[in-house]
Protein backbone atom coordinates (compact mmCIF):
# COMPACT_ATOMS: atom_id res chain seq x y z
CA UNK A 1 0.00 0.00 0.00
CA UNK A 2 1.32 3.38 -0.91
CA UNK A 3 1.23 5.79 1.97
CA UNK A 4 -1.21 8.63 1.88
CA UNK A 5 1.72 11.08 1.94
CA UNK A 6 3.27 9.47 -1.16
CA UNK A 7 -0.12 9.44 -2.89
CA UNK A 8 -0.28 13.16 -2.38
CA UNK A 9 3.18 13.88 -3.86
CA UNK A 10 3.20 11.37 -6.76
CA UNK A 11 1.12 13.62 -9.09
CA UNK A 12 3.40 16.55 -8.28
CA UNK A 13 6.49 14.43 -8.98
CA UNK A 14 5.16 13.17 -12.31
CA UNK A 15 4.21 16.75 -13.28
CA UNK A 16 7.75 17.95 -12.52
CA UNK A 17 9.24 15.07 -14.56
CA UNK A 18 6.98 15.97 -17.49
CA UNK A 19 7.87 19.67 -17.28
CA UNK A 20 11.60 18.96 -17.13
CA UNK A 21 11.24 16.47 -20.00
CA UNK A 22 9.36 19.01 -22.08
CA UNK A 23 12.01 21.67 -21.41
CA UNK A 24 14.84 19.30 -22.38
CA UNK A 25 12.89 18.21 -25.45
CA UNK A 26 12.27 21.83 -26.46
CA UNK A 27 15.95 22.67 -26.15
CA UNK A 28 16.92 19.58 -28.13
CA UNK A 29 14.30 20.45 -30.75
CA UNK A 30 15.64 24.01 -30.94
CA UNK A 31 19.15 22.68 -31.67
CA UNK A 32 18.16 19.84 -33.97
CA UNK A 33 15.65 21.98 -35.91
CA UNK A 34 18.54 24.20 -36.97
CA UNK A 35 20.45 21.12 -38.10
CA UNK A 36 17.49 19.67 -39.95
CA UNK A 37 16.71 23.08 -41.51
CA UNK A 38 20.22 23.10 -42.95
CA UNK A 39 20.16 19.48 -44.00
CA UNK A 40 19.37 19.17 -47.70
CA UNK A 41 20.41 22.75 -48.49
CA UNK A 42 23.47 23.69 -50.49
CA UNK A 43 26.43 25.58 -49.03
CA UNK A 44 25.16 28.98 -50.19
CA UNK A 45 21.85 28.53 -48.37
CA UNK A 46 23.68 27.28 -45.27
CA UNK A 47 25.97 30.30 -45.21
CA UNK A 48 23.04 32.71 -45.61
CA UNK A 49 21.13 30.98 -42.80
CA UNK A 50 24.10 31.05 -40.44
CA UNK A 51 24.75 34.75 -41.15
CA UNK A 52 21.11 35.52 -40.39
CA UNK A 53 21.08 33.57 -37.13
CA UNK A 54 24.63 33.84 -35.77
CA UNK A 55 26.49 36.85 -37.22
CA UNK A 56 27.82 39.37 -34.67
CA UNK A 57 26.29 42.48 -36.31
CA UNK A 58 23.05 43.37 -38.04
CA UNK A 59 23.30 42.88 -41.79
CA UNK A 60 20.97 43.58 -44.71
CA UNK A 61 20.12 40.05 -45.77
CA UNK A 62 18.59 41.21 -49.05
CA UNK A 63 21.76 43.02 -50.12
CA UNK A 64 23.81 39.92 -49.27
CA UNK A 65 21.44 37.76 -51.28
CA UNK A 66 21.55 40.11 -54.26
CA UNK A 67 25.35 40.16 -54.15
CA UNK A 68 25.50 36.36 -53.97
CA UNK A 69 23.16 36.00 -56.96
CA UNK A 70 25.17 38.56 -58.96
CA UNK A 71 28.37 36.64 -58.21
CA UNK A 72 26.82 33.36 -59.38
CA UNK A 73 25.52 34.95 -62.59
CA UNK A 74 28.90 36.57 -63.27
CA UNK A 75 30.20 33.06 -63.98
CA UNK A 76 27.66 32.67 -66.79
CA UNK A 77 27.15 34.86 -69.87
CA UNK A 78 26.81 38.68 -69.64
CA UNK A 79 23.08 38.62 -70.48
CA UNK A 80 21.86 36.34 -67.67
CA UNK A 81 20.76 38.84 -65.03
CA UNK A 82 18.83 39.04 -61.76
CA UNK A 83 16.23 41.80 -61.47
CA UNK A 84 15.33 42.72 -57.86
CA UNK A 85 11.65 43.08 -57.01
CA UNK A 86 12.05 46.85 -56.59
CA UNK A 87 13.22 47.20 -60.20
CA UNK A 88 11.09 44.57 -61.94
CA UNK A 89 8.08 46.75 -62.78
CA UNK A 90 10.27 49.37 -64.41
CA UNK A 91 12.28 46.71 -66.27
CA UNK A 92 9.12 45.09 -67.66
CA UNK A 93 7.50 48.35 -68.76
CA UNK A 94 9.99 48.80 -71.57
CA UNK A 95 9.02 45.43 -73.07
CA UNK A 96 5.29 45.88 -72.41
CA UNK A 97 5.25 49.16 -74.31
CA UNK A 98 3.36 51.14 -71.66
CA UNK A 99 3.22 52.18 -68.01
CA UNK A 100 0.71 53.68 -65.59
CA UNK A 101 1.34 57.33 -64.83
CA UNK A 102 0.45 60.96 -65.49
CA UNK A 103 1.87 61.33 -69.01
CA UNK A 104 4.65 63.92 -68.88
CA UNK A 105 8.24 63.95 -70.00
CA UNK A 106 10.37 65.66 -67.39
CA UNK A 107 13.93 66.79 -66.88
CA UNK A 108 15.64 68.11 -63.75
CA UNK A 109 17.25 71.50 -64.04
CA UNK A 110 18.72 73.11 -60.90
CA UNK A 111 17.31 70.21 -58.82
CA UNK A 112 13.73 71.00 -59.92
CA UNK A 113 11.42 68.83 -62.06
CA UNK A 114 10.61 70.68 -65.29
CA UNK A 115 7.85 69.44 -67.61
CA UNK A 116 9.50 69.46 -71.04
CA UNK A 117 6.71 67.63 -72.87
CA UNK A 118 3.10 66.68 -72.17
CA UNK A 119 1.78 63.52 -73.85
CA UNK A 120 -0.99 64.43 -76.30
CA UNK A 121 -4.45 63.40 -75.01
CA UNK A 122 -2.81 62.01 -71.87
CA UNK A 123 -3.92 62.49 -68.23
CA UNK A 124 -1.74 65.56 -67.62
CA UNK A 125 -2.85 67.37 -70.76
CA UNK A 126 -6.50 66.73 -69.85
CA UNK A 127 -5.87 68.05 -66.34
CA UNK A 128 -4.20 71.23 -67.59
CA UNK A 129 -0.49 70.60 -67.07
CA UNK A 130 1.62 72.64 -69.51
CA UNK A 131 5.15 72.57 -70.91
CA UNK A 132 7.25 74.84 -68.71
CA UNK A 133 5.50 73.88 -65.46
CA UNK A 134 7.77 72.93 -62.57
CA UNK A 135 6.44 70.12 -60.36
CA UNK A 136 7.46 70.85 -56.79
CA UNK A 137 5.09 68.68 -54.69
CA UNK A 138 3.01 65.51 -54.90
CA UNK A 139 -0.04 65.08 -52.64
CA UNK A 140 1.03 68.09 -50.52
CA UNK A 141 3.60 66.00 -48.62
CA UNK A 142 6.17 64.71 -51.10
CA UNK A 143 8.66 67.32 -52.27
CA UNK A 144 10.27 66.54 -55.63
CA UNK A 145 13.05 69.09 -55.20
CA UNK A 146 16.51 67.45 -55.14
CA UNK A 147 15.09 63.96 -55.75
CA UNK A 148 16.62 61.44 -58.15
CA UNK A 149 14.79 60.17 -61.23
CA UNK A 150 13.66 56.90 -59.59
CA UNK A 151 12.12 58.73 -56.64
CA UNK A 152 10.28 61.08 -58.99
CA UNK A 153 8.92 58.21 -61.10
CA UNK A 154 7.67 56.36 -58.00
CA UNK A 155 5.88 59.48 -56.77
CA UNK A 156 4.16 60.20 -60.07
CA UNK A 157 3.27 56.67 -61.17
CA UNK A 158 0.50 54.50 -59.76
CA UNK A 159 -2.50 52.32 -60.64
CA UNK A 160 -4.65 53.36 -63.58
CA UNK A 161 -7.55 55.53 -62.44
CA UNK A 162 -5.89 56.54 -59.17
CA UNK A 163 -5.74 60.27 -58.49
CA UNK A 164 -2.69 62.30 -57.59
CA UNK A 165 -2.42 65.98 -56.62
CA UNK A 166 0.59 67.79 -58.06
CA UNK A 167 1.64 71.30 -57.12
CA UNK A 168 3.25 73.10 -60.04
CA UNK A 169 5.04 76.41 -60.26
CA UNK A 170 3.91 78.27 -63.39
CA UNK A 171 5.88 81.46 -63.63
CA UNK A 172 5.61 82.87 -60.12
CA UNK A 173 2.23 81.27 -59.36
CA UNK A 174 1.66 77.96 -57.59
CA UNK A 175 -1.18 75.75 -58.84
CA UNK A 176 -2.54 72.50 -57.45
CA UNK A 177 -3.72 70.13 -60.20
CA UNK A 178 -5.50 66.81 -59.68
CA UNK A 179 -4.59 64.16 -62.26
CA UNK A 180 -6.21 60.76 -62.83
CA UNK A 181 -3.41 58.38 -63.78
CA UNK A 182 -3.77 56.43 -67.00
CA UNK A 183 -1.99 54.02 -69.33
CA UNK A 184 0.88 55.86 -71.02
CA UNK A 185 2.27 54.32 -74.22
CA UNK A 186 6.00 53.82 -74.64
CA UNK A 187 6.30 53.77 -78.44
CA UNK A 188 9.06 51.66 -79.94
CA UNK A 189 8.74 53.36 -83.33
CA UNK A 190 10.34 56.80 -83.13
CA UNK A 191 9.73 58.15 -86.61
CA UNK A 192 8.13 57.30 -89.95
CA UNK A 193 7.87 59.67 -92.91
CA UNK A 194 8.59 60.02 -96.62
CA UNK A 195 12.26 60.97 -96.72
CA UNK A 196 12.44 61.27 -100.52
CA UNK A 197 10.11 60.71 -103.50
CA UNK A 198 8.78 57.13 -103.33
CA UNK A 199 11.12 56.44 -100.38
CA UNK A 200 9.97 55.91 -96.80
CA UNK A 201 11.93 56.00 -93.56
CA UNK A 202 11.15 54.15 -90.31
CA UNK A 203 13.22 54.18 -87.11
CA UNK A 204 12.69 51.45 -84.50
CA UNK A 205 14.12 52.19 -81.05
CA UNK A 206 13.41 48.73 -79.53
CA UNK A 207 11.30 45.57 -79.96
CA UNK A 208 8.46 45.59 -77.40
CA UNK A 209 5.02 43.98 -77.34
CA UNK A 210 3.62 46.78 -79.52
CA UNK A 211 6.45 47.05 -82.09
CA UNK A 212 4.97 44.94 -84.88
CA UNK A 213 1.62 46.69 -84.57
CA UNK A 214 3.30 50.12 -84.68
CA UNK A 215 5.45 49.03 -87.62
CA UNK A 216 2.51 47.77 -89.67
CA UNK A 217 0.55 50.96 -89.07
CA UNK A 218 3.52 53.05 -90.26
CA UNK A 219 4.20 50.79 -93.25
CA UNK A 220 0.60 50.95 -94.47
CA UNK A 221 0.53 54.73 -94.04
CA UNK A 222 3.73 55.17 -96.06
CA UNK A 223 2.50 52.86 -98.81
CA UNK A 224 -0.62 54.99 -99.14
CA UNK A 225 1.72 57.95 -99.67
CA UNK A 226 3.38 56.15 -102.60
CA UNK A 227 6.31 54.43 -100.91
CA UNK A 228 8.15 51.94 -103.15
CA UNK A 229 11.53 51.91 -101.32
CA UNK A 230 12.20 51.77 -97.59
CA UNK A 231 15.04 52.76 -95.25
CA UNK A 232 14.57 50.85 -91.98
CA UNK A 233 16.79 52.25 -89.23
CA UNK A 234 17.68 50.10 -86.20
CA UNK A 235 20.75 52.07 -85.13
CA UNK A 236 20.75 52.35 -81.35
CA UNK A 237 18.19 49.53 -81.07
CA UNK A 238 19.38 47.21 -78.30
CA UNK A 239 16.78 44.53 -79.07
CA UNK A 240 13.85 43.19 -77.10
CA UNK A 241 11.28 40.54 -77.97
CA UNK A 242 12.31 37.95 -80.55
CA UNK A 243 8.78 37.36 -81.89
CA UNK A 244 8.37 41.02 -82.81
CA UNK A 245 11.55 40.96 -84.91
CA UNK A 246 10.42 37.72 -86.56
CA UNK A 247 7.02 39.18 -87.46
CA UNK A 248 8.64 42.24 -89.04
CA UNK A 249 11.09 40.08 -91.02
CA UNK A 250 8.08 38.11 -92.28
CA UNK A 251 6.78 41.26 -94.01
CA UNK A 252 9.93 41.31 -96.18
CA UNK A 253 10.45 37.58 -96.91
CA UNK A 254 8.29 35.41 -99.18
CA UNK A 255 7.19 31.77 -99.13
CA UNK A 256 8.13 29.90 -95.93
CA UNK A 257 11.70 31.13 -95.73
CA UNK A 258 13.55 30.43 -92.50
CA UNK A 259 13.97 33.63 -90.46
CA UNK A 260 15.87 32.34 -87.43
CA UNK A 261 16.16 29.23 -85.29
CA UNK A 262 17.00 28.74 -81.62
CA UNK A 263 18.69 25.86 -79.84
CA UNK A 264 20.18 25.18 -76.42
CA UNK A 265 21.34 22.37 -74.16
CA UNK A 266 17.86 22.09 -72.61
CA UNK A 267 15.95 23.70 -75.48
CA UNK A 268 15.22 21.73 -78.65
CA UNK A 269 15.77 23.34 -82.02
CA UNK A 270 12.87 25.64 -82.89
CA UNK A 271 12.47 27.28 -86.29
CA UNK A 272 10.76 30.59 -87.02
CA UNK A 273 9.63 30.81 -90.64
CA UNK A 274 7.78 33.27 -92.84
CA UNK A 275 4.11 32.28 -92.69
CA UNK A 276 2.12 34.93 -94.49
CA UNK A 277 2.24 37.18 -97.51
CA UNK A 278 4.20 40.25 -96.47
CA UNK A 279 3.36 43.86 -97.26
CA UNK A 280 6.85 44.64 -98.56
CA UNK A 281 8.29 41.50 -100.12
CA UNK A 282 9.54 43.12 -103.34
CA UNK A 283 10.35 46.81 -102.76
CA UNK A 284 13.95 47.97 -102.41
CA UNK A 285 15.08 47.80 -98.79
CA UNK A 286 18.00 49.29 -96.85
CA UNK A 287 18.68 48.42 -93.21
CA UNK A 288 20.78 50.85 -91.15
CA UNK A 289 22.77 49.35 -88.25
CA UNK A 290 25.57 50.37 -85.90
CA UNK A 291 27.62 49.04 -82.99
CA UNK A 292 24.64 49.40 -80.61
CA UNK A 293 22.21 47.41 -82.77
CA UNK A 294 21.83 44.18 -80.82
CA UNK A 295 19.83 41.03 -80.20
CA UNK A 296 16.45 41.22 -81.97
CA UNK A 297 17.88 43.89 -84.28
CA UNK A 298 20.55 41.40 -85.30
CA UNK A 299 17.96 38.68 -85.83
CA UNK A 300 16.26 40.97 -88.35
CA UNK A 301 19.55 42.00 -89.97
CA UNK A 302 20.79 38.40 -90.17
CA UNK A 303 17.62 37.16 -91.86
CA UNK A 304 17.55 39.97 -94.42
CA UNK A 305 21.27 39.63 -95.17
CA UNK A 306 21.26 35.83 -95.44
CA UNK A 307 18.45 35.94 -98.00
CA UNK A 308 20.01 38.90 -99.90
CA UNK A 309 16.78 40.79 -99.20
CA UNK A 310 18.27 44.07 -97.94
CA UNK A 311 21.38 46.16 -98.30
CA UNK A 312 22.95 46.59 -94.86
CA UNK A 313 24.59 49.99 -94.25
CA UNK A 314 26.46 51.30 -91.21
CA UNK A 315 28.87 49.60 -88.81
CA UNK A 316 29.26 46.05 -87.48
CA UNK A 317 26.53 45.29 -84.95
CA UNK A 318 26.96 44.49 -81.25
CA UNK A 319 27.18 40.71 -81.51
CA UNK A 320 24.51 39.23 -79.19
CA UNK A 321 23.33 35.81 -80.30
CA UNK A 322 21.78 34.58 -77.05
CA UNK A 323 18.12 34.16 -76.07
CA UNK A 324 16.84 34.87 -72.55
CA UNK A 325 13.69 33.73 -70.77
CA UNK A 326 12.36 35.49 -67.68
CA UNK A 327 11.49 33.45 -64.58
CA UNK A 328 9.57 34.86 -61.62
CA UNK A 329 11.24 34.29 -58.25
CA UNK A 330 9.64 33.84 -54.84
CA UNK A 331 11.11 37.12 -53.54
CA UNK A 332 9.19 39.10 -56.17
CA UNK A 333 12.23 39.55 -58.38
CA UNK A 334 12.99 37.79 -61.64
CA UNK A 335 15.79 35.94 -63.37
CA UNK A 336 16.44 36.56 -67.05
CA UNK A 337 18.39 33.45 -67.93
CA UNK A 338 20.05 32.60 -71.23
CA UNK A 339 18.40 29.38 -72.39
CA UNK A 340 19.41 29.13 -76.05
CA UNK A 341 21.47 30.55 -78.89
CA UNK A 342 19.84 31.84 -82.02
CA UNK A 343 21.09 31.19 -85.53
CA UNK A 344 20.49 33.03 -88.80
CA UNK A 345 18.97 31.18 -91.79
CA UNK A 346 22.46 30.15 -92.97
CA UNK A 347 23.29 28.81 -89.51
CA UNK A 348 25.31 31.77 -88.23
CA UNK A 349 25.51 32.47 -84.52
CA UNK A 350 26.77 36.05 -84.26
CA UNK A 351 27.50 36.05 -80.51
CA UNK A 352 30.85 37.70 -79.76
CA UNK A 353 33.21 36.07 -77.20
CA UNK A 354 32.53 36.72 -73.51
CA UNK A 355 35.17 34.59 -71.80
CA UNK A 356 36.99 37.69 -70.51
CA UNK A 357 34.17 38.66 -68.17
CA UNK A 358 31.31 41.15 -68.29
CA UNK A 359 33.44 44.29 -67.94
CA UNK A 360 35.68 43.38 -70.87
CA UNK A 361 32.65 42.28 -72.87
CA UNK A 362 30.94 45.67 -72.66
CA UNK A 363 34.19 47.59 -73.11
CA UNK A 364 34.53 46.05 -76.58
CA UNK A 365 32.87 49.21 -77.96
CA UNK A 366 35.77 51.39 -76.74
CA UNK A 367 38.27 48.89 -78.08
CA UNK A 368 36.66 49.04 -81.51
CA UNK A 369 36.82 52.83 -81.43
CA UNK A 370 40.49 52.96 -80.39
CA UNK A 371 41.66 50.38 -82.94
CA UNK A 372 39.81 52.09 -85.78
CA UNK A 373 36.99 49.57 -86.36
CA UNK A 374 34.32 52.24 -85.91
CA UNK A 375 36.23 54.78 -87.96
CA UNK A 376 37.71 52.94 -90.93
CA UNK A 377 35.86 49.61 -90.89
CA UNK A 378 36.80 46.33 -89.27
CA UNK A 379 40.58 46.18 -89.19
CA UNK A 380 40.71 42.71 -87.66
CA UNK A 381 40.08 39.42 -89.45
CA UNK A 382 36.43 38.28 -89.53
CA UNK A 383 35.40 36.25 -86.50
CA UNK A 384 33.96 32.78 -86.98
CA UNK A 385 33.02 30.58 -89.91
CA UNK A 386 32.35 31.97 -93.40
CA UNK A 387 29.00 31.38 -95.14
CA UNK A 388 27.75 32.06 -98.67
CA UNK A 389 24.37 33.69 -99.33
CA UNK A 390 22.21 32.61 -102.29
CA UNK A 391 23.42 35.76 -104.06
CA UNK A 392 27.08 34.83 -103.56
CA UNK A 393 27.98 37.22 -100.73
CA UNK A 394 30.35 36.00 -98.02
CA UNK A 395 29.09 36.53 -94.47
CA UNK A 396 30.48 35.46 -91.13
CA UNK A 397 29.34 34.12 -87.80
CA UNK A 398 30.63 35.51 -84.51
CA UNK A 399 31.09 39.15 -83.60
CA UNK A 400 27.91 40.67 -85.03
CA UNK A 401 26.53 41.45 -88.50
CA UNK A 402 29.02 43.13 -90.86
CA UNK A 403 27.30 45.65 -93.19
CA UNK A 404 27.57 45.67 -96.97
CA UNK A 405 28.55 49.35 -96.92
CA UNK A 406 30.53 50.83 -94.04
CA UNK A 407 29.86 54.35 -92.70
CA UNK A 408 32.32 55.40 -89.98
CA UNK A 409 31.72 57.51 -86.91
CA UNK A 410 32.74 61.16 -86.93
CA UNK A 411 36.14 61.42 -85.22
CA UNK A 412 36.36 65.20 -85.17
CA UNK A 413 37.70 66.25 -81.79
CA UNK A 414 35.23 68.52 -80.07
CA UNK A 415 36.27 71.58 -78.08
CA UNK A 416 36.23 70.81 -74.33
CA UNK A 417 33.75 73.65 -73.68
CA UNK A 418 31.35 72.15 -76.24
CA UNK A 419 31.66 68.78 -74.49
CA UNK A 420 30.83 70.47 -71.18
CA UNK A 421 27.54 71.74 -72.65
CA UNK A 422 26.46 68.11 -72.84
CA UNK A 423 28.00 66.67 -69.69
CA UNK A 424 26.58 69.44 -67.49
CA UNK A 425 23.16 69.43 -69.16
CA UNK A 426 23.59 73.10 -70.10
CA UNK A 427 22.59 72.73 -73.75
CA UNK A 428 19.39 70.82 -73.05
CA UNK A 429 18.45 73.32 -70.36
CA UNK A 430 19.04 76.23 -72.77
CA UNK A 431 16.99 74.64 -75.59
CA UNK A 432 14.09 73.95 -73.24
CA UNK A 433 14.04 77.48 -71.80
CA UNK A 434 14.48 79.08 -75.24
CA UNK A 435 11.44 77.13 -76.45
CA UNK A 436 9.31 78.04 -73.42
CA UNK A 437 10.13 81.72 -73.95
CA UNK A 438 9.41 81.61 -77.69
CA UNK A 439 6.48 79.20 -78.00
CA UNK A 440 4.41 81.65 -80.02
CA UNK A 441 7.15 82.05 -82.63
CA UNK A 442 7.65 78.29 -82.98
CA UNK A 443 3.91 77.62 -83.27
CA UNK A 444 3.94 78.94 -86.85
CA UNK A 445 5.89 75.84 -87.96
CA UNK A 446 3.29 73.17 -88.67
CA UNK A 447 5.71 70.27 -89.12
CA UNK A 448 9.43 69.40 -88.88
CA UNK A 449 9.94 69.86 -92.64
CA UNK A 450 8.81 73.49 -92.62
CA UNK A 451 10.90 74.06 -89.49
CA UNK A 452 13.98 72.48 -91.09
CA UNK A 453 13.62 74.58 -94.24
CA UNK A 454 12.79 77.92 -92.63
CA UNK A 455 14.52 78.09 -89.23
CA UNK A 456 18.17 78.37 -88.23
CA UNK A 457 19.95 79.42 -85.07
CA UNK A 458 22.32 82.35 -85.68
CA UNK A 459 24.82 84.65 -83.98
CA UNK A 460 22.22 86.19 -81.67
CA UNK A 461 21.22 82.78 -80.29
CA UNK A 462 24.86 81.77 -80.00
CA UNK A 463 25.55 84.77 -77.79
CA UNK A 464 22.49 83.92 -75.67
CA UNK A 465 23.84 80.40 -75.24
CA UNK A 466 27.24 81.84 -74.34
CA UNK A 467 25.71 84.02 -71.59
CA UNK A 468 23.63 81.09 -70.34
CA UNK A 469 26.65 78.76 -70.24
CA UNK A 470 28.65 81.13 -68.05
CA UNK A 471 26.40 80.10 -65.13
CA UNK A 472 27.85 76.59 -65.46
CA UNK A 473 31.42 77.94 -65.78
CA UNK A 474 31.55 77.28 -69.52
CA UNK A 475 33.26 79.80 -71.80
CA UNK A 476 32.25 79.59 -75.48
CA UNK A 477 34.28 82.62 -76.64
CA UNK A 478 37.24 80.43 -77.60
CA UNK A 479 35.26 77.77 -79.50
CA UNK A 480 36.61 77.27 -83.09
CA UNK A 481 34.34 78.43 -85.92
CA UNK A 482 33.95 74.87 -87.25
CA UNK A 483 32.64 73.62 -83.90
CA UNK A 484 30.39 76.65 -83.61
CA UNK A 485 28.73 75.98 -86.98
CA UNK A 486 28.21 72.32 -86.08
CA UNK A 487 26.85 73.30 -82.68
CA UNK A 488 24.26 75.62 -84.20
CA UNK A 489 23.05 72.73 -86.37
CA UNK A 490 22.82 70.44 -83.35
CA UNK A 491 20.83 73.09 -81.51
CA UNK A 492 18.36 73.08 -84.39
CA UNK A 493 18.04 69.30 -84.18
CA UNK A 494 17.48 69.44 -80.43
CA UNK A 495 14.83 72.11 -80.86
CA UNK A 496 13.00 69.84 -83.30
CA UNK A 497 13.13 67.12 -80.63
CA UNK A 498 11.71 69.56 -78.07
CA UNK A 499 8.78 70.51 -80.32
CA UNK A 500 7.91 67.20 -82.04
CA UNK A 501 9.78 64.69 -79.89
CA UNK A 502 11.73 62.02 -81.82
CA UNK A 503 9.69 62.30 -85.01
CA UNK A 504 10.98 65.85 -85.36
CA UNK A 505 14.47 64.93 -84.23
CA UNK A 506 14.98 62.37 -87.00
CA UNK A 507 13.35 64.44 -89.74
CA UNK A 508 15.82 67.24 -89.07
CA UNK A 509 18.96 65.25 -88.14
CA UNK A 510 18.60 62.90 -91.13
CA UNK A 511 19.23 65.82 -93.48
CA UNK A 512 22.91 65.74 -92.49
CA UNK A 513 23.30 62.04 -91.69
CA UNK A 514 26.06 60.25 -93.65
CA UNK A 515 24.39 56.83 -93.42
CA UNK A 516 21.12 58.27 -94.71
CA UNK A 517 22.94 59.89 -97.64
CA UNK A 518 24.57 56.54 -98.45
CA UNK A 519 21.21 54.77 -98.23
CA UNK A 520 19.58 57.23 -100.63
CA UNK A 521 22.54 56.81 -102.98
CA UNK A 522 22.18 53.00 -102.92
CA UNK A 523 18.43 53.17 -103.50
CA UNK A 524 18.94 55.28 -106.63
Amino acid sequence: MVSKKLQVWLPVFFALVMIVGMMIGFKLREKTSQLFSLKGRDELQEVMELIRSRYVDNVNADSLKDAAIEEVLSKLDPHSVYIPATELTFANEDLQGNFKGIGVEFQQFNDTVNVINVIKDGPSEKAGVKIGDMIIKVNDTISLVKKDADQIRKALRGPEGSKVDVTVLRGSEQKKITISRGTIPLPSLDASYMIAPKTGYIHLEKFSETTYEEFMSALEKLQKQGMEKLILDVRGNGGGLLNEAVDIADEFLNDDKLIVYTQGLHAKKFEYRAKREGLFEKGQLVLLVDETSASASEVLAGALQDWDRATIIGRRTFGKGLVQEQYQLSDGGALRLTVARYYSPLGRNIQKPYTGGKKKYYEDFYKRYSNGDLVHGDTSAPIGKAFKTPGGRTVYGGGGITPDFFVGVDTGKMDKNISSLYTKGTLQNFIYRYYVNNMAAFSKFKDPVSFANQFNFGEQEWQQLNSFAVRDSINLNTVPQKDKVEMLQRMKTMMARQIWRYEGYYEVSNQNDKAIKKALEVLK
